[in-house]
């Protein structure tokens, strides 16, 4: 006799109370999983009628000797918490299964069965194929990684990369070089009804989108070659004084200005190397200057030149003695000449070189300024003692020389700018 409680299959008499097949359209027809996928029949059920899965919480999937004793509904339910809460969450993943299991053991189960069981070496190989082709050209075509190859970031504080509008994890600035050409591509779609002009409308806006991109970085590229950066925050002096080179002339200045449009097609290197050899060529040519002007004179051996040398030194350095004994006898002649109207008068000699310009600046004589002088300073005194007096100045003074004499006596500390 049956024992209360327990599932039999109608077909082979198997217990099915864990797992059973229960046929929708027949009464009473539960079949076991293996008469079920054999395809019996019996009585009206055919194998074709729609079946419902019964599980009685017993099943297990990997059999009565896997560890922990999991059902089945247990493994739906662990598998439902894996895509839900993600790899790793097992404490989620165990409250999702049920408070029988702790987060350990379902860490445990899912590696063990699901990883490392023969699951998990069915559905992950050993060695993943590669089934992508590389397409890119290492050669800087429109592919080529160095688009993409980001350079190191710039060694500035974050002051300086403010100021920049500098991003330094994105090796980007705020305004880059055509700032709009992301609209190219920005709304491109590729669509399966696209006629083949279309496809390569589309293809050209790729293309140009490209060329800005190399444009952008050709740019940084030069910037960073150059220490264009550095220059901009004043760093490159710092840098010059701690390294100095020779000194660089003026006209290697002005020539650098005038050749700068080429540092856009060479490198830094490669720029500071011609300018090294045109200094080099200079010096060569005013060597070979140097000696064809020994070789007219006669020189052919390198002892000679010494000595030609100190004899043209001599010679210059007497020309620059005559030059300048000529120029200061020039100037003596010519500030005796400056005084020649009134140096034959009588005062003459009591004037000062000052007064000596002032009067033959005025055509004053000596006498007729010196009596004005004393009249000036005598007035001056009385009026700083408190007594009253006339002013006594000669009829061939007019308002011109006496405002002239003034200020020059008040310049020169003989009176106070008040009486002036």
């Amino acid at each position: 006799m049956a024992e209360l409680g327990k599932k039999y299959c109608v077909y082979c008499l198997a217990e099915v109370s864990p797992l059973r097949f229960r046929c929708t359209e027949c009464a009473d027809i539960e079949l076991c999983p293996e008469c079920f996928s054999a395809g019996a029949e019996i009585g009206p059920h055919r194998r074709w009628h729609g079946y419902q899965l019964v599980d009685g919480g017993r099943f297990t999937l990997w059999g009565a000797e896997a560890e922990g004793g999991w059902s089945s509904r247990e493994e739906q339910l662990l598998l439902d918490a894996i895509e839900q809460f993600g790899f790793g969450n097992w404490d989620d993943m165990a409250a999702h299964v049920g408070a029988s299991r702790t987060p350990q053991e379902v860490m445990e189960h899912y590696v063990s069965m699901y990883i490392h069981g023969n699951l998990g070496k069915a559905c992950i190989p050993d060695t993943i194929p590669n089934r992508v082709t590389d397409h890119t050209c290492p050669s800087g075509g429109p592919l080529s990684p160095s688009l993409t190859t980001p350079l190191p970031p710039l060694d500035i504080s974050v002051a300086e990369q403010q100021q920049l509008g500098y991003m330094p994890l994105r090796d980007d600035y705020e305004i880059e070089y055509d700032q709009d050409a992301e609209t190219l591509i920005s709304g491109l779609s590729v669509n399966y009804d696209d006629d083949d002009v279309e496809i390569e409308l589309k293809r050209a806006h790729v293309d140009m989108y490209v060329r800005k991109l190399k444009e952008r970085q050709r740019r940084k590229n030069i910037a960073r070659d150059y220490n264009l950066v550095p220059a901009f925050l004043g760093k490159d002096k710092k840098d010059k004084e701690k390294t100095p080179k020779r000194k660089i002339t003026k006209e290697e200045k002005e020539l650098r200005l005038k050749l700068r449009p080429l540092y856009q097609f060479m490198s830094c290197k490669e720029f500071e190397d011609f300018f090294e050899n045109m200094h080099k060529e200079r010096i060569l040519r005013a060597k070979i200057r140097e000696l064809q002007r020994y070789r007219r004179n006669g020189i052919t051996k390198m002892e000679e030149s010494a000595e030609y040398e100190a004899a043209r030194h001599k010679r210059e350095k007497r020309k620059e003695n005559k030059n300048i004994a000529s120029s200061k006898r020039g100037k003596e002649e010519g500030k005796e000449g400056e005084f020649a109207a009134i140096e034959n008068l009588p005062g003459f000699e009591l004037l000062s070189d000052r007064e000596k310009v002032l009067c033959s600046s005025l055509n004053l004589s000596p006498a007729r300024y010196v009596t004005v002088k004393t009249i000036i300073i005598k007035d001056h005194l009385q009026k700083r003692q408190g007594i009253p007096s006339k002013s006594r100045l000669p009829s061939y003074l007019d308002k011109v020389l006496k405002k002239r004499i003034l200020n020059f006596l008040t310049e020169s500390g003989w009176i106070s700018r008040d009486a002036s």
